[in-house]
């Protein structure tokens, strides 16, 4: 009698199956829905913050009454900033208030921040306090308070300095540009090592020498980007000028907003196409001066803002 051995049933193997095999073995999952919604997202936030910008320019070119509306395309527009006497007064009103605001925000917010970053100690924290403060205060806030100021230090007390157009607007102007230099004056000495004035110190080199042959050329490139983040910054402030601005100093923001009573006009779009160039160029060779001095791209982005 011949025996049969029954072959043993087969077992699980214990050993796991490989990444690959469960791959093919499980179904697929669906795509994450994140891979295409925020590039959309994102898309939708760039076009309805750009689009009236554009819209902006498109309408500069159009040779007709209104802005609104569109008769034919033409250069014309952009001849009225030499054409006509008000245009052209705002905008050299702007430029030239513009200018003296950097300047005098450059030299002061220079000289702040230099002192935060050199003698440190307990009044820093107080001081980068008040700044802030300066920052984020609203520019209505800063209007009111600025305009009974200026009227008692001209009309009460007789300073007449203070009863001119362009005295007025530099110092509403250069208010919020000196935080903003300072900030970044400050942030640039703080991060370069403080050995090279001090050995400026054991050459017997003067401190007005120190200053001027080390400590500035170590800051210059963020006084350069400061002064034309200031620049940038006073050409379109709006809400401060519309305070203080006197007759015959009424700058180009305001005379815009003024505008809007009787109807936008073509040139409107025309020279507010040509503020932006000329603030995009500003902006540009901050980049490329903080670029030139070894900053990163987050260290640009971070002065672009101001922080």
């Amino acid at each position: 009698m011949t025996v049969v051995a029954e072959r043993p049933a087969e077992q699980a193997d214990p050993t796991p199956p490989s990444p690959r095999t469960a791959s093919v073995a499980r179904p697929r999952a669906p795509r994450n829905i994140s891979r295409w919604l925020l590039p959309l997202w994102a898309a939708l936030v760039f076009v309805f913050l750009f689009l009236p910008i554009a819209v902006v320019i498109v309408y500069s070119f159009n040779v007709g009454r209104l802005l609104i509306s569109w008769d034919h395309f033409g250069f014309d527009s952009f001849a009225a900033i030499v054409t006509k006497p008000a245009v052209r007064d705002a905008v050299l009103v702007s430029l030239r208030t513009g200018l003296i605001a950097a300047v005098l925000a450059t030299a002061l917010g220079t000289l702040a921040g230099i002192a935060m970053a050199r003698t440190p100690g307990r009044w820093v924290p107080w001081f980068l306090g008040l700044l802030l403060l300066i920052s984020v205060t609203p520019e209505i806030v800063d209007a009111v308070a600025l305009l009974p100021w200026v009227v008692f230090l001209g009309q009460d007390l007789g300073i007449s300095i203070f009863n001119d157009g362009t005295v007025r607007l530099v110092i509403g102007q250069s208010l919020f540009s000196i935080a903003i230099v300072s900030y970044i004056v400050r942030a640039r000495l703080v991060g370069l090592d403080a050995r090279l004035e001090e050995a400026s110190a054991d050459l017997y080199a003067k401190p007005l020498t120190t200053f001027r042959k080390v400590t500035l050329p170590l800051a210059m490139p963020a006084v350069l980007a400061g002064f034309l983040l200031s620049f940038t910054l006073g050409l379109d402030n709006t809400v401060v000028s519309a305070f203080v601005q006197v007759s015959g100093t009424t700058p180009w923001p305001v005379y815009v907003l003024s505008a809007l009573r009787s109807g936008l006009r073509p040139e409107i779009a025309a020279v507010s196409t040509i503020m932006l160039v000329l603030t995009l160029t500003a902006l540009a060779l901050v980049a490329l001066v903080l670029k030139r001095a070894g900053d990163s791209a987050a260290d640009i982005a971070r002065t672009m803002a101001g922080g």
